[in-house]
């Protein structure tokens, strides 16, 4: 059963309207499951939304705009994927309390100019705005964040990748003290992601810090995760330690555990079906058993099909 978040730690409506006066962009982050055997017992149905969270977002920027009902926190911060911690969407975050996320710190190297290590608190300082991402996971549930972060190529930037780099690869924590699964072979050890650069730096993609104008929990990717919110929820890497540009296409860990059913790309495409089931549905936590149409891109297509322009998105799903 999901542990139970008190009620003065629950965003109050007029209090998280008052204080944002505007809203960026839209979409999410998550992860997917890897056997059938898995599918069926990690997904337990979602938490009751909570009375008074229905929040509805608007936001302009680069083009983007969209009226959407918040997922209430009580949903996001009980309803996770993290397999460091639980393999369970339940478990995850009572396994997850406590994780002390500082000393932390981010490196960034490879094929740049300027490799730097970011102090945790250096990256806070980055935590300028708030973007509402849609999440939508592989085995088909979303949600919408509110989450606080910052575009990925600010950081990109200050390291200057060099003409070599292609790709950028990430890195969670390996630290089985601390992320217990680590200690079984649920999967191959530490998780890695990886973009292409020009997604990396495309004004969409974003690491978080927080969410709900708080501090990220330790369930939803502490102290600092990525966010691609026209991918697959997988794709957005938690816990981040290490970011690696590289010149050739990285290796990422669900690829890794199922090739044929997980792709590089991992973009949210209703045309494309998971080999085990549809993505032509999706259902929205907080919405009961109600499925609506999957997006292409999910809802992004307008900011990011042009990055996969002459692809065929089907064979690189």
């Amino acid at each position: 059963m999901a542990e139970k978040i008190e009620g003065d730690k629950i965003t109050d409506q007029q209090t998280y309207l008052n204080r944002r006066t505007f809203m960026r962009v839209a979409a999410l982050a998550g992860t997917a499951t890897a056997t059938t055997l898995l599918y069926r017992r990690l997904n337990p149905p979602p938490p009751v939304p909570v009375e008074g969270q229905k929040l509805i977002a608007t936001n302009e920027a680069n083009g983007f705009s969209t009226n959407e009902q918040l997922t209430p926190i009580e949903a996001i911060t009980n309803y996770n994927n993290f397999y460091e911690f639980d393999p369970s969407k339940d478990g995850v975050a009572p396994a997850a309390k406590g994780f002390v996320t500082r000393p932390w710190a981010v490196s960034v190297e490879g094929l740049v100019h300027s490799p730097k290590v970011f102090d945790i608190d250096e990256l806070l300082k980055f935590r300028l705005e708030e973007r509402i991402y849609r999440l939508r996971c592989v085995e088909g549930w979303s949600m919408v964040i509110p989450w606080v972060g910052f575009p990925l190529y600010k950081l990109l930037e200050m390291v200057e990748p060099t003409s070599q780099a292609r790709y950028v690869a990430f890195q969670t924590l390996l630290d089985p003290k601390r992320m217990p699964q680590q200690e079984t072979g649920l999967l191959e050890w530490p998780y890695v992601e990886g973009l292409r650069l020009d997604e990396a730096m495309h004004p969409l993609t974003i690491l978080a810090t927080g969410l709900y104008d708080e501090t990220l929990p330790p369930q939803n990717g502490a102290p600092v995760r990525l966010v691609v919110p026209w991918k697959y929820g997988f794709k957005s890497i938690k816990s981040v330690v290490k970011i690696t540009l590289v010149a050739d296409e990285p290796p990422t860990t669900w690829n890794i555990q199922a090739p044929y059913e997980y792709g590089f790309y991992s973009n949210v495409n209703p045309n494309v079906p998971h080999p085990r089931w549809s993505q032509a549905t999706e259902r929205r936590i907080g919405e009961g058993l109600a499925r609506r149409k999957t997006l292409l891109f999910n809802g992004y297509a307008e900011q990011v099909a042009h990055l996969y322009q002459g692809m065929d998105l089907v064979k690189n799903f």
